[in-house]
């Protein structure tokens, strides 16, 4: 069977990219199709694989800067003529799902959400923008929310992250989704050591963009005192340091190994946005941690109130501040907080994923012999 995986750009290591090396592992002979790809950033299960890319990728410092790139997204994605596969597998949380296809090419789209930007956080992403920029980025997304409910409209089967993502691609798309799976956790890798836990900081692992919300934490623990350590990187990076107070620390982007190492030294792991799924909150109950997280989206699906973390209920300071104080009045089961994350092992999801896939590719080719 002749297979194409697409994904929308391959630049690091976040949730989707492990969702796409899971897809490399179930079909080694696939080709990826991806806007950009940055070879040093991604893993070598991923490095392996033959990788298209769009023109895109022939931009000047296109890695730094692709983010501004959006509006021509659809058309850089629509260039890649899929035609000739019996199935293309697409990876998407922006363009993906896009490529163009054939009425015998089974498209199967593992959503990991609808366009961000165009829905429901377009607030977050271009908020700060001075009013006569956000008339023109207005414009554009009302054009990109026309193309993505276009492009919805060619994928056979919609596979969701989480029920909250499934909710989404009913309310935005009107599909109802063929499945859900939950993105993989390495709990493998993500074990804790023997070696007893000094938990002395509380710790966030992110992106630094701004749905993340981490200008949220940063403000609280200014306030508390406390001791925050912050591993991550992105365009917000230089605004939260001026924010930050000396409790505060940014470690930038680090290896695995090291990241293992601090959730298992870490009090808890703060988790101040919403997100679609979230790996990270997993990762770190995988690691006996904790998780404080604002209790909207994927994380309610994930973690268990007062068993495996707490969650505070506005996106405001003193709503997080709050729950860190209670925080520090209970107590919890590291061996409890393992158990939970291996119900989301990277093995129980490849496992569901192959019988998803092929039970929908089946399904399709008796439409069509029918």
């Amino acid at each position: 069977m002749k297979v194409a995986l697409v994904h929308d750009w391959l630049t690091g290591m976040r949730g989707g990219e492990k969702i796409m090396e899971g897809l490399c592992e179930l079909f080694p002979d696939a080709t990826v199709y991806t806007l950009i790809y940055n070879p040093d950033r991604v893993s070598a299960i991923i490095n392996r694989m033959p990788v298209k890319t769009s023109f895109l990728q022939r931009v000047p410092a296109i890695f730094k800067n692709y983010r501004y790139f959006l509006p021509f997204f659809p058309k850089a994605i629509g260039r890649f003529d899929l035609r000739e596969y019996e199935m293309v597998i697409s990876s998407s949380h922006c363009v993906a799902k896009g490529v163009k296809t054939s009425s015998s090419t089974c498209h199967i789209c593992y959503c990991l959400t609808p366009m961000r930007y165009a829905w429901d956080f377009h607030g977050d992403y271009f908020g700060h923008w001075p009013p006569k920029i956000r008339k023109v980025i207005n414009l554009i997304l009302k054009k990109l929310r026309k193309w993505d409910l276009e492009s919805s409209r060619q994928v056979d089967f919609f596979l969701a992250i989480s029920q909250n993502i499934a909710r989404k691609i009913k309310n935005i798309y009107g599909r109802e989704v063929a499945g859900i799976i939950y993105p993989p956790v390495d709990t493998e890798f993500f074990s804790p050591p023997k070696k007893e836990s000094s938990r002395d900081y509380f710790l966030i692992v992110s992106a630094l963009v701004p749905y993340k919300k981490v200008d949220l934490a940063v403000e609280s623990f200014n306030r508390s005192g406390l001791p925050l350590v912050i591993i991550g990187e992105g365009p917000e990076r230089k605004r939260l340091g001026k924010l930050a107070r000396p409790n505060v620390k940014f470690l930038g982007w680090q290896p695995k190994d090291s990241i293992r190492e601090y959730y298992h030294n870490a009090r808890a792991l703060i988790f101040p946005g919403e997100e679609d799924f979230g790996i990270v909150p997993l990762e770190a109950q995988a690691m006996g941690c904790p998780v404080i997280a604002y209790g909207k989206g994927g994380v309610k699906e994930t973690v268990l109130e007062e068993k495996t973390g707490i969650f505070f209920n506005r996106p405001q300071i003193e709503s997080l501040t709050e729950a860190v104080k209670k925080f520090q009045n209970l107590t919890f089961d590291p061996a409890f907080l393992r158990a939970h994350a291996l119900k989301f092992d990277r093995r129980v999801h490849l496992e569901k994923l192959r019988n998803f896939i092929f039970t929908r590719y089946q399904e399709f080719k008796g439409e069509k012999v029918a």
